[in-house]
């Protein structure tokens, strides 16, 4: 016997998320429960956002960590995505929904073993549908190991690994980062 799926309108989830103990990503009517993340997930994703505040206060753009959701439109009369990135900005002056944003100019993903795959294919692909969206960070935890996706004047998405030495450029905010920077009491 096949078990039907029961499927949750976009209303009824962000009502709910205002309410749950734990948080919830929303794809197609489904919802999947996110785990915790560990120490070091937690300390470099609040050291990214912490100097992309700073950078960025007065600028008009915001910066937000973890619990703001982004939201995917797919496509008309198609349920819509909601996730939870580690690390979002946004610097769109429409992007005024008190619960997610969906103009983000930056993505940032702190991966996780569970976790990973889920980032570098799903996430991915669903992330660049957004039109506004300029590059796509995916930061390890284990080592210092960094992957940015970049969108170019035309359109197309290019990817670049960065190393121990290397600088993370981010051109969507003007902002550079060491490494040292972003693995600060991690590594």
């Amino acid at each position: 016997m096949k078990l039907a799926t029961a499927f949750i309108s976009i209303t009824d989830y962000l009502e709910g998320e205002k309410v749950s103990p734990i948080r919830h990503e929303y794809l197609g009517g489904e919802i999947f429960p996110m785990s915790g993340g560990s120490e070091e997930h937690n300390r470099i994703a609040l050291n990214i956002a912490s100097l992309l505040r700073f950078h960025l206060r007065g600028s008009g753009c915001k910066t937000f960590i973890a619990d703001m959701k982004v939201k995917i439109a797919i496509a008309e009369n198609s349920s819509d995505i909601f996730y939870y990135p580690d690390v979002m900005v946004t610097c769109n002056p429409q992007d005024t929904e008190k619960y997610y944003k969906s103009f983000p100019c930056l993505i940032v993903e702190v991966l996780s073993p569970s976790t990973q795959d889920l980032d570098r294919r799903e996430k991915r692909l669903n992330y660049q549908s957004l039109a506004s969206l300029q590059e796509y960070v995916l930061v390890d935890q284990t080592e210092m190991k960094v992957e940015i996706y970049r969108r170019s004047e035309v359109g197309d998405w290019s990817r670049e690994s960065l190393g121990k030495e290397d600088f993370l450029e981010l051109n969507s905010v003007g902002l550079t980062l060491t490494m040292a920077d972003i693995y600060d009491e991690v590594l």
